[in-house]
């Protein structure tokens, strides 16, 4: 047989030796596979053997099949990199980074009586940083659940989804959605389903029923790109759509220790469910530590895994956080979202005056989301008068053109100009805005 074709006579041996000349590129992508019925006659082994190897490689996402077209190598997906570089004569409304003048600075008061560990086997969560962390969850969101610490939001919604969804399965996000996830999806060979937005949240798809869905992601507060919050009414529809089956909810909640919006509790969920937090919007990323939250066995299988591998968050990293959290208490991060609230309102109101709505208007965070007619004559004409800002094609999957304005740059003096701006830019565009 040549050298070029599977080996082997168990449903194992055959999937492994698929895999390598996947690995090696022998078979290239879009390569199609040998039939079952063929591959078994040259393998001289039962179809079922064929098929049962055929299958585990489907559900490791190594091959794909397409009905009659039959099972092939999928193509690679193109990791997209949401890092945005920003001319140094703009101002840089595009990179979505935080204000740095709100961060909390370190002092040596931080490191006074902090002693290096030497002990691999002193691992794991900081204990005071835990009773803390479970103390501000239940009087801010009142969850009482197994916690687990993690590097970032994003790597907890990795890990939640790749213990629990198989490659191929459909997973329900917002849209627009948070930069990375359509990248993170992909990679994971997930299938994303875009939901629609509007002023109360994401709309639940009439045409799906939660048993062809394995996850849904939503953000409860601050929604990244357009800063919109859940009501209660659309929270207790989620309540109700979910509980009929039983597909992983994750919750992403950035927002929550600056937010002044109500959580609406996950009590009312009855399915698995997974809430993630972040010090990452008010102690910055070198101090930023992620909190999970859980209802169900998902939680613990991905403590386990984490347990095989990273096995611990930096205990100084926590130590900084538990330090930087307390210095800056209930007073402290009132200040920051005053401060982010009031640039974001500013902007908001002087672009009513000029006539251009603003979805989201009435919520909260760091981003303001603008349809446009044109990305990317908006985004040069805004450029020519000294702004940055982020195209919205990576966040809505390629549908309504819109931009995105972070505000952490932003002065609360400069809002005026900035709206004076985009009118104008609009305007020259000759087209309404929707």
């Amino acid at each position: 047989m040549s050298e070029l074709k599977p080996k082997g006579t168990t449903a194992v041996n055959i999937a492994h030796s698929i895999e390598e000349l996947i690995r090696n590129g022998s078979w290239p992508e879009g390569h199609r596979l040998p039939t079952v019925r063929l591959l078994a006659a040259e393998l001289n082994v039962n179809p079922n053997t064929v098929s049962a190897a055929y299958k585990q490689l489907r559900h490791a996402g190594i091959i794909e099949t397409d009905g009659r077209r039959g099972s092939f190598v999928p193509h690679t997906t193109e990791i997209l990199h949401t890092e945005t570089a920003t001319p140094p004569n703009l101002i840089d409304l595009a990179s979505g980074n935080i204000d740095p003048n709100l961060l909390p600075r370190l002092d040596q008061h931080t490191f006074a009586h902090y002693q290096l560990a030497n002990d691999v086997g002193n691992h794991g969560d900081h204990p005071e940083l835990i009773r803390f962390i479970e103390n501000w969850l239940q009087n801010n969101t009142g969850i009482q659940t197994e916690t687990m610490l993690l590097s970032s939001s994003l790597e907890i919604i990795e890990r939640a989804l790749t213990q629990r969804c198989m490659p191929g399965a459909k997973i329900l996000v917002e849209s627009p959605c948070w930069l990375p996830l359509p990248a993170l999806l992909a990679h994971l060979r997930l299938e994303a389903v875009p939901m629609e937005m509007d002023e109360e949240g994401a709309v639940i798809p009439a045409h799906l029923s939660p048993d062809h869905i394995s996850a849904v992601i939503l953000t409860a507060r601050a929604h990244s790109p357009t800063g919109i919050c859940y009501s209660k009414n659309r929270w207790q529809q989620w309540q109700q759509w979910l509980s009929r089956h039983n597909p992983l909810l994750i919750i992403d909640d950035h927002w929550a220790a600056l937010s002044r919006k109500p959580f609406h509790g996950m009590e009312g969920f009855t399915n698995e469910w997974i809430y993630s937090t972040s010090t990452s919007k008010f102690l910055g990323t070198d101090a930023r530590i992620a909190i999970a939250a859980s209802n169900g066995p998902t939680l613990r299988a991905m403590k386990k895994r984490f347990s095989l591998g990273p096995r611990w968050i930096s205990k100084l990293l926590q130590h900084i956080t538990l330090h930087l959290w307390q210095q800056l208490d209930s007073d402290g991060l009132a200040n920051i979202a005053e401060s982010y609230q009031s640039r974001r309102d500013s902007l908001i109101s002087h672009l009513k005056q000029h006539g251009i709505h603003v979805p989201g208007s009435t919520g909260e965070g760091q981003h303001i989301w603008l349809p446009v007619p044109n990305e990317s004559q908006i985004i040069q004409f805004l450029a020519a008068k000294g702004w940055a800002v982020q195209s919205g094609a990576s966040f809505n999957f390629g549908k309504k053109p819109a931009v995105r304005i972070t505000i952490g740059n932003l002065t609360l003096a400069d809002c005026k100009t900035l709206a004076d701006d985009i009118a104008e830019t609009l305007a020259v565009n000759g087209k309404a805005i929707y």
